[in-house]
């Protein structure tokens, strides 16, 4: 069993967004001119701000470049309070996506890779790992080759009292079932949106995916979120439970599952149980989809007004 936590080290990995909001994505050989842009950090970074913006220490131990784009993520999460745990690696920068974000506040990606795809299991067993530690796993580095042997040899070493949080994400189908189960078998909490989790197990009713899910991992729990119909989350003393979600008027989701779990690792640190800490992470994914960008996660002031006003 997990014990309480006071830091959160993600070992994911940062990597730098384009974003471009578009009125709609453009035909195959088409183009689309983008009402605005900007470029700023995302994937594991949008993580480590939601938590850090609820007062969690953070510290980032995935790797990162030596080039413009790497000097950017390092700058942004200094301003943002992250420790960084490792050194740049030479020779490479850091990756970068585009995202489109369409009128529907919908975002579609493509993703060139960087340096985050090079950990390596020296670059992790260097990272202090304490019991009151989470460590957040990212999906895409199970899905990148040296990252993946890394992760895999070095989650076998962590104490087993230490909070083991996997977020798969949208390459879940791509990740070989020889690496994802011993992940499986370690983590304490499983956060995935409901495609994902209908991918893993094959069933579309929700509740059945989520129960699913539980029978292969979870040693804390099962968090399935599902957009505007807030998320299932199951635990073996309570079963499953539906936490419903906010109603807001959504503009861009881009970040808004990050935002979720970020605050529910949080949420669990301050010692709130896992209903509520999954009512929290709820409401700062429906701040999160009213505003445009990646790492729109409230702080943590912000989320206390907004759900000391929800009915």
């Amino acid at each position: 069993m997990s014990a309480r936590i006071e830091r959160l080290v993600h070992v994911g990995n940062v990597l730098i967004d384009l974003v471009m909001n578009i009125p709609a994505l453009p035909r195959a050989g088409g183009d689309v001119l983008a009402t605005s842009s900007q470029v700023t950090p995302g994937g594991g970074y949008n993580v480590m701000v939601a938590a850090s913006r609820q007062r969690l220490p953070v510290a980032y131990g995935g790797a990162h470049g030596s080039g413009p784009f790497g000097e950017l993520a390092r700058a942004r999460l200094a301003e943002a309070g992250i420790s960084i745990l490792q050194e740049p690696t030479t020779g490479v920068d850091t990756g970068f996506d585009v995202a489109l974000v369409d009128g529907s506040g919908e975002r579609t990606f493509a993703t060139s890779v960087g340096a985050e795809a090079t950990l390596t299991y020296e670059q992790l067993a260097g990272i202090r790992v304490g019991a009151t530690d989470a460590i957040y796993v990212s999906g895409y580095g199970l899905v990148f080759p040296a990252n993946r042997a890394a992760l895999g040899r070095w989650l076998g070493t962590l104490p087993d009292r230490a909070t083991v949080v996997v977020d798969p994400g949208p390459l879940i189908a791509d990740i070989p079932a020889a690496v994802l189960e011993p992940v499986l078998a370690r983590t304490d909490w499983w956060s995935c949106n409901l495609h994902e989790a209908r991918t893993m197990t094959g069933e579309t009713d929700p509740e059945r995916a989520a129960t699913a899910l539980a029978e292969r991992t979870g040693r804390a729990g099962v968090v399935v979120r599902m957009g505007p119909d807030g998320c299932l989350l199951l635990t073996s003393d309570h079963g499953i439970r539906h936490i419903p979600a906010f109603e807001v008027a959504a503009i861009d989701s881009n970040g808004a599952g990050d935002a979720h779990v970020g605050v529910f690792v949080a949420a669990l640190a301050d010692g709130l149980p896992p209903a509520e800490a999954a009512r929290r992470a709820n409401a700062a994914s429906a701040i999160a989809v009213t505003r445009h960008g990646p790492a729109t996660a409230p702080g943590r002031d912000d989320l206390d007004r907004f759900l000391a006003s929800a009915p």
